[in-house]
C-alpha cells in the first residue's frame, strides 16, 4: 500500500485547477474548512484528513474528466486546498507545496 504523500505527489491536475488551489492556501483556516468539506464536528488529524479527502479528490477528478454535470469546479478547487494544506501536516511531509 502506498502512502498518502506519495499518492499526493503522484496526482497531476491541469494548472488552473493548481493554480486556483494555491492561491487559496493563504485562507484556509484548518478547523472551520475542514469540517465544513469533511462534514464532521471535530477536525479530523492530518493523515486521517489526507485519506478521506485523496478518496474524494479521485472522485471529483472522475467527475471532471467525464464531463458530467454534477461536477462542480469550486468544489474541486476547495478539497484541492484542503489537500494542500493538510498535506503539510504530515510528518516528514514537505513544507512547501509546488
Amino acid at each position: 500500500m502506498t502512502d498518502a504523500f506519495t499518492c499526493f505527489k503522484a496526482l497531476r491536475r491541469p494548472r488552473l485547477l493548481v493554480r486556483a488551489a494555491r492561491f487559496g492556501l493563504v485562507d484556509y483556516n484548518r478547523d472551520r474548512d475542514l469540517k465544513k468539506l469533511m462534514k464532521t464536528a471535530a477536525t479530523p488529524s492530518p493523515a486521517n484528513a489526507v485519506n478521506e479527502l485523496l478518496q474524494e479528490e479521485a472522485r471529483l477528478e472522475d467527475t471532471r474528466k467525464t464531463g458530467d454535470a454534477s461536477y462542480s469546479i469550486a468544489y474541486h478547487v476547495e478539497i484541492l486546498i484542503a489537500l494542500m494544506s493538510e498535506v503539510r501536516l504530515l510528518p516528514h511531509g514537505p513544507r512547501e507545496v509546488r
